[in-house]
């Protein structure tokens, strides 16, 4: 009986895509690389970046992440707004000062999460 019910849970436990950080505003999920519509991250390449895909890397860790694409795509990537065990990434990663709002491509979603320090010290790029 106990091993009945041992299997009974694994067939039941949903399984979640792998995922890999590229940067604060991009992932791979599932194999997939995803952009997160309207978060403007400080590129790689500078402290701020790599400060930024630090925290991005922790705050995923052991969450189940999924991802709503739009169907569009910038380079290599598709776009999309991805969660986090519910919470939106790019909400996140905002309001933890590491990005900011990108209105050309959020519609302003993500304003109310900016912060100061981070409009201080993040360049926003200039197409948003």
């Amino acid at each position: 009986m106990k091993m009945l019910i041992a299997v009974a849970v694994l067939v039941a436990t949903p399984v979640w895509a792998d995922v890999q950080v590229r940067d604060a505003d991009t992932i791979v999920w599932d194999g997939t690389p995803v952009r997160f519509q309207g978060v403007d991250a400080p590129e790689l390449k500078t402290r701020a970046g790599k400060d930024a895909k630090r925290w991005t890397v922790n705050y995923l860790r052991g969450k189940k992440v999924s991802c709503d694409l739009t169907g569009e795509r910038s380079y290599d990537r598709y776009i999309g707004v991805c969660y986090a065990d519910g919470k939106d990434i790019g909400a996140a990663v905002i309001a933890a000062g590491h990005a900011l709002d990108c209105a050309r491509y959020s519609g302003g979603r993500y304003r109310q999460f900016e912060q100061a320090s981070a409009k201080n010290r993040i360049k926003r790029a200039g197409y948003c």
